[in-house]
């Protein structure tokens, strides 16, 4: 009787012991798998900066072409499709520049915009440097709330030759769902062809920088750039390039491919375990 009440406490013990191996294995794999759709919600933020940092530019300078004279015969002053109004108030040296893409929405390079972004900026010809501060008005991306002021500080040359964008973040994305983050750190864009072309769809930048993506539930991803991502602008995604991406028990790196204009991507754990990723 003795051996046999030992036999059931010892089968009950391990019972024990491999349920709750299972529910933690179980709940590591929850965690991981809650990780991986904010690092896909983290590469939506990055589509939207792009896409906002395109448009600031893209206006931009085309009211400079405009302002020096330098548009070419038929040329337009800036490469926004028709649907997009783009006002401009000046002041002496002062700008403010209203881009509004309607109230029922336009279409900008394959994307659904709705709201206004107003940037403004002091014009002086003879700067190196020029700072313009932007604001996002009732502002929607692909129904994506996107909220936002801050700064991008162009140079006109950098150690390149090329001019350079560094775009300072603050950012918050609202989705359609009630998901919602945040997003600070910076962005340094270097325009690596399609400078002066006055055409919106040639452009191509390289982003490197590092910045963080912060989730209402508290979670919060550090991000640091390793190869810079290519941003071709008639592409929804990063082309290529790779980003360090870091968690309290969590991290890996997120690879963008070799130059493909697709929605694949692949992460690699710190662990060396890799897995393909679909953007949405």
């Amino acid at each position: 009787m003795k051996a046999m009440t030992k036999l059931m406490f010892t089968l009950v013990v391990l019972g024990l012991t491999f349920t709750g191996c299972s529910n933690e294995d179980s709940v590591a794999q929850e965690e991981q798998n809650e990780d991986l759709t904010e690092v896909r919600l983290s590469s939506e933020i990055d589509k939207a900066a792009s896409v906002v940092g395109d448009i600031i530019i893209d206006a931009y300078e085309g009211q400079e072409l405009s302002e020096t004279g330098r548009l070419a015969e038929g040329q337009q002053r800036n490469g926004l499709p028709n649907c997009v109004t783009v006002t401009v108030v000046a002041q002496q040296g002062f700008r403010e520049v209203t881009v509004d893409f309607v109230d029922e929405g336009c279409e900008v390079l394959g994307h659904l915009l709705k709201g206004q972004i107003v940037f403004s900026y002091t014009r002086n010809p003879d700067a190196q440097e020029v700072l313009l501060t932007y604001d996002l008005v009732d502002f929607f991306l692909d129904a994506k709330n996107i909220i936002g002021s801050k700064t991008l500080l162009k140079e006109l040359s950098n150690d390149n030759g090329n001019p350079q964008f560094t775009h300072t973040l603050d950012m918050t994305v609202i989705w359609p769902n009630g998901a919602e983050a945040s997003r600070d750190g910076l962005r340094i864009r270097e325009w690596i062809e399609g400078f002066g072309s006055g055409v919106f769809s040639d452009n191509v930048f390289e982003v490197t920088g590092n910045w963080s993506t912060t989730f209402v539930n508290g979670n919060t991803h550090s991000y640091d750039v390793l190869t810079p991502l290519r941003r071709e602008v008639i592409c929804y995604y990063f082309v290529s390039g790779s980003v360090q991406v870091e968690r309290t028990n969590f991290g890996g790196t997120f690879d963008y491919g070799n130059g493909d204009c697709d929605n694949q991507a692949t992460f690699t754990f710190n662990n060396g375990n890799e897995i393909d990723v679909t953007l949405n």
